[in-house]
């Protein structure tokens, strides 16, 4: 069925950028900020990929507000106006959707934010190769009409806004694509902050934007440092050293400061994926055997110090309908075809894990624990993740265990699902393929979100875990850390926003 969008005034964009903390109450700025100073920012993880926003580094470039997109998510998942002011759906063919692009917008190079050049940005993440998972089994074709970006899709496809608000599609300046293997985000953007340089994987410098279309940041720039040792971040807080910290490890919390910590339940779940491909988990029975040697509870108690929630399935209590759906039948009979699970005794396996969460070498080794009094053999693996990740997606690990986030991309959880768990998938750890979890996730995704999507969603949650291509552990709560003096921050489970053009510190004695 056609959808028209409504248009949303320029005001609701500035209620995105700065307005909804955890709670989804409005977060207080001082009337005393410096708006001299520099925010100083711990981050969690180096870029992967020279901060190209075709991967998973978008998510910095988004933290950082210094890249932008089409559309934007308010508190509750909605899509409201970013770089595009409004947009529609065509009611004669619902494949077509139309973006009428904001005026007055430059990019950090000077250049001007254009039709045109918004096409060149989605074309080029179109083109690449892997393309960004937001476009997995999706086809996009674009073109200009009358200053508008218009977006057709292969078929209809109830998530196009929501698709254009992923980091992963940010718009860049046509210069970030000349001639370069990995997009150069560097003085390409159109956010608050002006990315001015990047020190390998060691740090980055980002500056205001002065001629920002939207209100001038109200910090100068910001200064950050990648600490993949949570130890080192979270002195880094109790130190004065950084004035934000991306998570603070559970072990870390109980010594510093309680108001400086903000604990948020996040759409994360830490996830033990299967090898359904090849070793002993290609077996559903020895699948099964490991998910009942689990114990969840004990992992949140040993690992997480009680901050964390039992994973019932893939989606945890950041989306609240998910745990009511359960209760249907149709969920219930899916999830009753599980194989039973056979009887094992001396099964050797590879379990593999990174260290970047500081919480997830623990949980290896409880797991491990675990597994063994169950009858299996387990060897582990345990490196940086960019050292891992590789090897994790190829499915040289019987098992791994990943935190992962479940509406990373577009607010909903249908390409997440898709990513990991489809034939196709782009992020297939468990190499898993099943006729039935490809026709549930096809059926979900043609599902507009008032009409069924949720309902479609679980059962495509169900049909995974009838396989138990994938055993949930835990729904993880991140623990953000912020200086006395630091007002503005965003809280944002889906880590999209961190600093932002409110973000300040208070002046300086």
């Amino acid at each position: 069925m056609p959808r028209l969008m409504t248009t949303i005034p320029l005001a609701g964009v500035f209620a995105l950028t700065g307005c909804f903390s955890s709670s989804g109450e409005e977060q207080s700025t001082s009337e005393s900020a410096d708006t001299d100073a520099r925010i100083s920012v711990a981050m969690l993880q180096p870029p992967r990929s020279g901060l190209s926003p075709l991967s998973d580094d978008a998510f910095k470039l988004s933290r950082w507000s210094t890249a932008e997109t089409l559309i934007a998510l308010d508190a509750e998942g909605e899509a409201q106006p970013g770089l595009a002011t409004e947009w529609s759906q065509d009611d004669a063919d619902p494949s077509l959707w139309r973006f009428t692009i904001r005026d007055g917008v430059t990019f950090h190079d000077g250049s001007e934010l254009t039709a045109a050049a918004v096409m060149e940005s989605l074309q080029a993440a179109i083109d690449a190769s892997p393309q960004p998972r937001i476009l997995d089994g999706v086809d996009l074709e674009l073109s200009v009409e009358d200053d508008d970006v218009l977006v057709r899709t292969a078929d209809e496809d109830p998530l196009v806004p929501q698709r254009l608000s992923s980091p992963q599609l940010s718009i860049l300046a046509e210069e970030a694509y000349e001639g370069a293997q990995v997009v150069d985000p560097i003085g390409h953007g159109t956010g608050p902050f002006e990315l001015i340089s990047v020190d390998g994987t060691s740090s980055a410098t980002l500056d205001r934007y002065e001629d920002y279309w939207g209100d001038p940041a109200r910090a100068s720039g910001m200064d950050v440092e990648f600490v993949p040792d949570g130890t080192a971040r979270a002195a880094a807080l109790r130190t004065g050293d950084a004035d934000v910290v991306e998570a603070v490890p559970v072990g870390q919390a109980g010594q510093i400061d309680e108001d400086l910590i903000y604990e948020v339940a996040m759409p994360r779940t830490n996830t033990l994926y299967l090898n359904t491909e090849e070793g002993p988990f290609s077996d559903p029975e020895v699948r099964a055997a490991a998910r009942e040697a689990i114990d969840r509870a004990a992992l949140i108690e040993g690992a997480y110090e009680s901050r964390a929630d039992v994973a019932e399935g893939l989606l945890g209590p950041a989306l609240p309908w998910a745990a009511d759906l359960r209760d249907e039948a149709s969920y219930q009979e899916i999830i009753g075809q599980r194989a039973e699970p056979a009887a094992v005794d001396g099964v050797e396996i590879s379990l593999g894990t990174f260290t970047d969460r500081s919480e997830l070498p623990e949980v290896a080794v409880l797991l491990e624990q675990q597994l063994e009094q169950a009858g299996f053999v387990v060897t582990q693996d345990v490196r940086e993740y960019q050292y891992i990740e590789a090897d994790a997606v190829d499915g040289v690990f019987d098992a791994f265990i990943l935190s992962r986030a479940t509406v990373l991309d577009s607010g909903d959880p249908v390409a997440y699902m898709y990513s990991d768990f489809a034939c196709e998938g782009s992020f297939n750890i468990s190499q898993f393929c099943a006729d039935s979890v490809d026709t549930a996730l096809q059926f979900a995704s043609e599902q507009y979100p008032a009409d069924g999507r949720e309902l479609a969603i679980m059962e495509a949650e169900a049909q995974i875990l009838a396989e138990d291509a994938a055993i949930p552990l835990l729904h993880e709560r991140v623990i953000q850390g912020e200086a006395a003096s630091v007002s503005g921050a965003e809280q944002d489970p889906r880590e999209r926003l961190l600093i932002t053009g409110e973000t300040a510190l208070g002046e300086s004695d």
